[in-house]
């Protein structure tokens, strides 16, 4: 028996507007999409700095001009984000811009990604858009993320990286080819190359591809994913080859051992980074969103146990990668801005479980709106914060400016990696990574890796081998007694421009 024909044109006429509602809400995300990434790239281009990452950039501007990391200067680091820049460099110059933009891009990327996982795998259908729009505000408006993402360091590679690796994985268990196994293994591969932060997400994610996989032949899609974390790695095996021990120590042996030379107290240190998230709120309500979301998928859920697999797979990722950040010496709380695509996904099931309790579950509206103002109120107050306790690129750009005026011409200029790269000039042998200055190794060990101890700097200035020099650090100033060495000295943006070498007195006998 039909229907009336009142009750049809009502049933369409809801249909209708549900699909409506659910168009307009996607319009919003798309939107919310959009917003993050063109004001994450704004912060890129304008207020985002740090001072490690002119090693990096230097790094990419020698690499550019013919220079092998490890076996022409020190880089204690995997390569591929060094090389990546070196790449963009040559189309679009050397710039901390270029390396700025494409670290906000990728950032931006993962984000994405993150939240279309929310949007496509979310069991609570009434929740996917709402969910998506949570996750992108949660992970999007993560200060750590926003201000470490987008810089010329690795952060931005590796965020993006190890999202694709996850969402391949997740595909490729279904698939009976292997072909998504490799892709997976690929993208965690190249999340390693680019830094060593990101190795975790290759054992977490082999194992997990050969313990989920519920199509085609399982040897031959572990092998698949292995071959593909291990095609990335080529090149840095290529370098190996050509210098075991000196590679090998810039990669592994230096992090081990000698990262502590220059960072004083580094378990009392590590202490306050582990536990720092218990004084930051949105670190603390973004992982304790996360704890509720396995514990409502674990114990209320109705979901069924591939979907369940799928979501366990970013706590596994969270754990890895926190158990190598959390033994790492020393440890710094940039280097957890990668867990925050895996905590956002993991926060939105714990978002719904308590915002079903507290009203009603088909009405996602108020939570989502609450957490999201919390999340970019955070954001905004940190940006603030910051912005008025550091300097940034464009400011350093003036005091190169300076010291490239100062500098008399056949002099060479005694300074950090970021003026360096800024100056365009190639510093001298062994200047390439200042850190290195304090390691304590034979010389035959410290020749081999391009390194010059503080004994041989000093000598140098004294020598009268630099016609200036420029620093924002005042200890720098200090270990090389830059005020006497120098006769003349002017500010900008309260650092010292240092020119005119000044002759030691003589000793008085």
């Amino acid at each position: 028996m039909q229907p009336p024909p009142l009750n049809t044109d009502m049933a369409a006429a809801e249909t209708a507007v549900l699909a409506e509602g659910r168009q307009s809400s996607r319009l919003w995300l798309y939107g919310i999409w959009a917003a993050l990434a063109a004001g994450l790239m704004v912060y890129a281009q304008t207020l985002a700095f740090t001072d490690d990452e002119g090693f990096h950039l230097l790094a990419a501007q020698l690499i550019k001009g013919g220079m092998r990391p490890y076996l022409d200067f020190c880089f204690p680091q995997t390569p591929l984000n060094a090389y990546w820049n070196a790449f963009w460099m040559r189309g679009f110059g050397e710039s901390w811009r270029t390396a700025h933009a494409l670290a906000s891009l990728e950032t931006s990327a993962a984000i994405v990604l993150a939240a279309h996982f929310v949007l496509t795998r979310l069991p609570e259908r009434a929740w996917r858009v709402a969910g998506a729009i949570a996750a992108s505000i949660m992970i999007g408006c993560n200060a750590n993320l926003v201000e470490f993402g987008p810089l010329a360091q690795a952060y931005g590679m590796c965020l993006l990286t190890t999202v694709c690796a996850f969402r391949l994985a997740v595909v490729g268990v279904d698939r009976p080819r292997s072909w998504l196994a490799a892709a997976a293994g690929t993208f965690a591969g190249a999340g390693l190359a680019a830094s060593m932060l990101a190795a975790p997400v290759v054992p977490v994610l082999l194992l997990w591809v050969w313990w989920s996989n519920r199509a085609g032949n399982l040897w031959i899609k572990a092998a698949a994913c292995a071959a593909g974390m291990a095609f990335p790695l080529l090149p840095l095996l290529w370098l190996f080859v050509q210098s075991p021990w000196v590679v090998w120590f810039n990669v592994a042996q230096y992090h081990l051992h000698y990262r502590v030379v220059y960072w004083p107290d580094p378990l009392g240190h590590d202490v306050q980074t582990l536990t720092a998230w218990i004084i930051d709120p949105q670190a603390l309500l973004l992982g304790l969103l996360a704890v509720f979301g396995v514990v409502y998928i674990a114990t209320r859920s109705n979901w069924n146990r591939q979907r369940r697999a799928e979501f366990y797979l970013c706590g596994w990722l969270v754990l890895g990668i926190t158990a190598e950040l959390a033994f790492g010496h020393p440890t710094f709380p940039r280097y957890f801005c990668l867990l925050v695509p895996f905590l956002g996904i993991l926060a939105v099931p714990g978002l719904y479980a308590i915002g079903a309790r507290v009203l009603q579950p088909e009405r996602p509206f108020w939570p989502v709106l609450i957490i999201s103002v919390l999340a970019a109120g955070a954001l905004a107050r940190n940006i603030c914060d910051s912005s008025l306790e550091t300097h940034n690129w464009p400011q350093y750009e003036q005091m190169a400016k300076k010291l490239v005026e100062v500098t008399p011409p056949g002099k060479q200029m005694f300074t950090e990696e970021l003026f360096y790269f800024l100056t365009k000039r190639r510093p001298p042998r062994g200047y390439e990574f200042q850190y290195s200055h304090k390691l304590k190794l034979p010389p035959e060990r410290l020749a081999a890796l391009h390194v010059l101890t503080e004994d041989e700097l000093k000598q140098q200035l004294a020598a009268g081998v630099f016609g200036s020099a420029a620093t924002c650090d005042d200890d720098f100033v200090d270990d090389f007694n830059l005020d006497n060495t120098f006769q003349n000295n002017a500010k900008v943006h309260d650092c010292p421009v240092y020119w005119n070498w000044k002759p030691a007195a003589p000793a008085k006998k």
